[in-house]
């Protein structure tokens, strides 16, 4: 989730950021798409079960 949330913010600067950080712009678009892809990954991808049975060891 905290991915979902910084790539948000990155490509909320390279929107809506100042002028002076134009140079800088899709770069921030470039990172700010990587992280919403790993966070959506993140998210979709099926947890290991950690469950342990009582008949079985640790």
């Amino acid at each position: 989730m905290p991915t979902l949330l910084l790539g948000s913010a990155f490509l909320a600067t390279a929107v809506w950021g100042p002028a002076a950080a134009g140079e800088n712009k899709q770069l921030a678009i470039v990172v700010g798409c990587v992280l919403i892809a790993a966070g959506l990954l993140a998210q979709l991808m099926p947890e290991p079960d950690t469950e342990v049975r009582a008949d079985e060891k640790p």
